[in-house]
């Protein structure tokens, strides 16, 4: 009798989640009457694996130039999803209904597997609770205060670079991938961790910072693999869980264990350490780097006066470690050489740029803070690399009931009905589109494909302020917005532009003959050809107004 009934128990449950999986593909949808892709891919993957393929950047262009704001996609076991980029539903999305259009589970679950329960891997109430706390750290106060910590970290690059081209002939091939990414993990360290990485004098990088950029392209390669994740149960201990993970018999996956044990083993010594100086008092941090001024060490303290309501527990306190380096290094790095590169290919910006910088600081001074953040050319060059290069593409939301999705404007449906607003059911995947959204030509112009900072030195087409991009940044979507937006935007920007002052005062750039391909990812990064390993070789000469100024 008991047999039988957990028979009937277990069939119900089958059924159950059968029919919650494949009742989007056999109940007719809303969703079914707007435009989209003329192809819906294999029954398995849908459209998911050409959009998230590493060559995948004319699909987008096609998205974003044929289709007006909105296009239905076919997921996975042919579930219906949508590409999303008009500004109102946008906003609908990433603020007025921020918490029904959720991260997807996917998301969140891969990010607590990578970094712990930091900030990119809790929801809802939970994440409010997180931010709360984190928000004060990333002040302009604070944001001041890391000028001179980030100019020292941009003199060691400058001399760490110098010292490889110092008596060649000609311009050296350097991989400043490799570069940029050493100096943000050392910049992330020392202004937000108080804690050194890498003094950037040797050839390569340690281990730590050859495992945070790795991460991406390892993960790009298990991105359909990624989306199973939320449906497999955390089943027995911890131990045991990780004995079953030992067994899986998949390179990609080993090597994603190998990387995520570093990260972590890395982040708990950092807190602990950080733990043991404020214990020990004020005295004890005054000789240690950053003078505990850096970002993790005010937040340790808030988190010590907080209420017992507001604090967050230890292992909160570590994934915010692991969430601050990854989040810090990877987008800023691969920005800063997404920049390089433009530079590289355009002298006449790139001379431009570095004449503005050189009268600024006197011909290679440290700039404070305010003269930094006012010099217009190095605003726009950093804003028009953000808006055409944004390093994250997408973001994907589910829903977790019925919502209605406006739109700026009415699209016409499968059946030539206007539709103004869109019935987006529970459980639908919705993806944003946020590169669609800075290359949009009906908001940015014509000429919304080409690099041109010179748009951002006068004022921008109505068009662009008048479509209420819910951005958080510049009308842009680069840095999202709402309640899950960048926290720390504020901290790239200026990250950004202290390492381009130090080098172009120093350097010249121009490219290399190697062929440069830009992958999509999460974080886009850049390799030689079809090698998957991130790699960005250019042409670094010394500048030689500097030898003639001298």
């Amino acid at each position: 009798m008991l047999g039988s009934l957990v028979q009937v128990a277990v069939l119900c449950s089958v059924g159950w989640l059968l029919w919650k999986y494949f009742k989007q593909v056999l109940l007719s949808s809303p969703l079914d009457n707007i435009p989209s892709l003329p192809t819906r891919g294999s029954f398995l993957y849908g459209n998911l694996a050409h959009i998230m393929d590493r060559h995948a950047w004319p699909l987008y262009e096609r998205l974003t130039e044929g289709y007006p704001g909105v296009v239905r996609l076919s997921g996975p076991l042919r579930h219906r999803m949508l590409y999303v980029f008009d500004p109102v539903a946008m906003h609908s999305i990433i603020v007025k209904d921020q918490y029904v259009y959720e991260e997807a589970a996917w998301f969140i679950k891969s990010n607590s597997l990578n970094f712990g329960p930091g900030l990119l891997s809790t929801l809802g109430d939970h994440h409010r609770k997180q931010r709360k706390l984190l928000n004060p750290v990333f002040s302009i106060a604070h944001m001041r205060r890391m000028i001179p910590i980030f100019n020292d970290v941009s003199r060691k690059l400058q001399k760490g670079i110098e010292d490889r081209v110092v008596g060649h002939n000609g311009p050296v091939e350097l991989d400043m991938l490799n570069w940029m990414g050493r100096t943000a993990l050392e910049l992330i360290g020392q202004s937000g961790l108080g804690y050194s990485f890498d003094p950037l004098v040797a050839d390569s990088a340690d281990e730590f910072c050859t495992a945070i950029k790795s991460l991406q392209p390892v993960q790009m390669q298990l991105t359909l693999l990624r989306r199973l994740w939320p449906y497999i149960p955390n089943f027995g201990s911890p131990w045991l869980r990780r004995k079953v993970g030992d067994m899986i018999p998949h390179k990609m996956i080993q090597r994603l264990r190998g990387i995520v044990d570093v990260i972590h083993q890395r982040s708990v010594a950092i807190y602990e350490e950080k733990k043991r100086l404020l214990e020990q008092g004020d005295e004890a941090l005054k000789d240690k780097i950053g003078e505990g001024r850096d970002l993790m060490s005010i937040l340790l303290r808030a988190n010590m006066m907080a209420s017992e309501e507001d604090k967050l527990p230890e292992e909160e306190l570590i994934g915010q470690v692991a969430t601050f380096i990854f989040a810090a290094m990877d987008t800023t790095s691969n920005a800063l050489s997404i920049t390089l590169s433009l530079l590289a290919e355009h002298p006449d910006v790139q001379e431009k740029l570095r004449k503005e910088i050189l009268e600024a600081s006197n011909g290679g001074e440290d700039l404070e803070y305010d003269t930094l953040v006012s010099l217009p050319y190095l605003d726009a060059v950093c804003r028009e690399t953000l808006r055409l290069h944004s390093p994250i593409t997408t973001v994907f939301r589910e829903t977790r009931k019925d919502a209605v999705l406006p739109l700026s404007e009415p699209i016409v449906g499968v059946d030539g009905s206007k539709i103004s607003e869109i019935l987006v059911p529970k459980d639908t995947t919705v993806i944003v589109g946020l590169l669609s959204s800075n290359r949009n030509k009906a908001i940015w112009g014509e000429d919304a494909l080409e690099w041109k900072p010179e748009r951002w030195l006068s004022s921008l087409p109505e068009t662009v302020t008048e479509a209420k991009i819910p951005g958080i940044y510049s009308n842009l979507m680069t840095f999202l917005g709402g309640g899950r937006a960048c926290i720390g935007f504020k901290f790239s920007q200026l990250e950004m532009k202290v390492v381009l002052c130090q080098l172009l005062t120093k350097f010249t750039l121009a490219p290399s003959n190697k062929p440069i391909v830009w992958n999509l990812s999460g974080i886009r990064f850049p390799s030689i050809g079809e090698d998957t390993k991130p790699s960005l070789p250019l042409m670094i000469s010394l500048y030689k107004g500097n030898e003639v100024s001298a």
